[in-house]
């Protein structure tokens, strides 16, 4: 039997899972502060919104776009934020195509705690390029995704994009 080892997972597995409380911190408020967009996974920062790789993807290349403000309903948003929360899809979308030529993607912000939003309080819209056959049977079988890149190294990769393409 072969061995598949994703040590990585075991920082997701472990997390508590409830959504933030009052007084419990926002990752989604605290990455943008943190200093270090390497560190972060920050690819691109808007006005109202920045662009992050996925810490825990469902492929290589998983990005969200999430409004610095944090908010749960998209009503909520400014005309301004829901505007810029739009450009900055359609610029993750367009860096992933240009880096990573995927066949396609899911985009979609789950609302709420019963539709999946990992932080309900904030939401959040998900990236997320496809390749035709990517599905295999690791997680259909295996309940095991597969991702072929470092994070690091995809984030090198895009990044580099960013740098060159800026809005």
């Amino acid at each position: 039997m072969e061995l598949l080892h994703a040590y990585w997972r075991m920082e997701y597995i472990s997390a508590p899972k409830e959504s933030p409380e009052k007084g419990k911190r926002n990752p989604f408020v605290d990455l943008p502060l943190l200093g270090d967009d390497r560190k972060a996974l920050i690819l691109y920062r808007g006005k109202h919104t920045y662009l992050i790789l996925n810490k825990f993807p469902y492929n290589p290349g998983h990005c969200m776009a999430i409004p610095f403000r944090e908010v749960a309903e998209l009503e909520l948003l400014s005309e301004a934020e829901r505007n810029d929360l739009m450009a900055t899809i359609v610029f993750g979308k367009q860096m992933l195509s240009a880096t990573m030529r995927p066949d396609g993607f899911n985009v979609g912000i789950n609302l709420g705690t019963a539709a999946g939003a990992g932080v309900p309080t904030h939401l959040h819209c998900h990236i997320v390029p496809r390749w035709s056959g990517d599905n295999n049977f690791m997680p259909v079988l295996g309940h095991t995704r597969v991702l072929p890149e470092a994070l690091d190294a995809t984030w090198a990769k895009l990044s580099e994009w960013v740098s060159h393409n800026r809005v």
